[in-house]
């Protein structure tokens, strides 16, 4: 497991799902962890499950879209444990969803608020007490969402791809100061989010994901926690810039085309159309 041994980490929208995972992942690997949640109870019970590894983790509640909330959690940090390395913004909604003549703006604004907004707002205060402690790891939760086009999740969709570049963009104005900035693309993850989503019944969603992508497996909020806490690490210390994408190759291209278990693959060769006519084009 990457050593995290000395490290302090925020992880937002830290109470359940990818960040849940995170937390407990980044405080056995040695980390002290501060829990940022809108979800008090879940926050709490986070952040004291954390503890029971060798580190310490605390929660703070946390609206992402308030600017003075993220600056709230980084001082948190800071006071607590006396600096900052690891900076992730994960919290996001499934915010506005229907066909786009019919999302209003006010629904469409606060999807951008707590999926863009506070991914910017959490680079913005994570910069300096990193840059103080000689460098750090931003990471931010994009989608294959924000990669792909696709229809009835339109705010989401655009602020999961403005992560995309806003990374890049971000990597290149900290990469002097040893910061690094990276994304994870998730592909269909098994989360309560998307339950709020695809419906309450976690059997039919997962039946849906195992369906979804060419690799036999539920992405599981601990696939994205791997992929964070790599990121997080010293092994990724070339690594800037770069969205690092988890979804079992739903990219890349439609599991239709990916052969089935046992299914016969004799090599063979096609060639051209004329030829397989008798000498005559097709």
């Amino acid at each position: 497991m990457y050593d995290l041994t000395g490290k302090v980490a925020i992880i937002t929208g830290g109470a359940s799902g990818m960040g849940r995972a995170t937390s407990l992942l980044f405080a056995q690997a040695g980390a002290n962890v501060v829990v940022a949640d809108l979800n008090d109870a879940g926050g709490e019970e986070v952040a004291n499950l954390a503890s029971e590894s060798r580190n310490e983790a605390v929660f703070q509640h946390t609206d992402v879209a308030v600017e003075t909330d993220i600056e709230a959690v980084v001082t948190r940090a800071t006071e607590t444990f006396g600096r900052l390395d690891i900076m992730f913004n994960n919290a996001g909604i499934g915010g506005a969803v229907g066909p786009l003549e019919d999302v209003s703006v006010e629904d469409w604004d606060r999807t951008q608020a707590v999926c863009l907004r506070g991914v910017f707002l959490g680079m913005k205060y994570a910069a300096a007490p990193m840059r103080t402690a000689g460098g750090g790891s931003i990471i931010s939760t994009s989608s294959i969402g924000g990669l792909e086009g696709s229809t009835g999740m339109f705010s989401y969709a655009a602020a999961k791809a403005g992560v995309v570049h806003l990374t890049r963009c971000a990597a290149l104005e900290f990469a002097r100061d040893r910061i690094r900035v990276n994304c994870i693309a998730p592909g269909g993850i098994s989360t309560p989010i998307l339950f709020g989503v695809g419906g309450n019944d976690k059997e039919e969603v997962e039946s849906g994901l195992m369906r979804f992508q060419p690799y036999p497996h539920v992405g599981q909020p601990e696939d994205i926690a791997n992929a964070a806490l790599f990121l997080a690490s010293d092994a990724a210390t070339f690594i800037t810039g770069h969205t690092l994408v988890v979804d079992g190759g739903a990219t890349a291209g439609p599991k239709s085309s990916a052969p089935k278990a046992g299914q016969n693959r004799r090599s063979r060769f096609t060639g051209p159309s004329f030829e397989r006519a008798g000498g005559k084009l097709e």
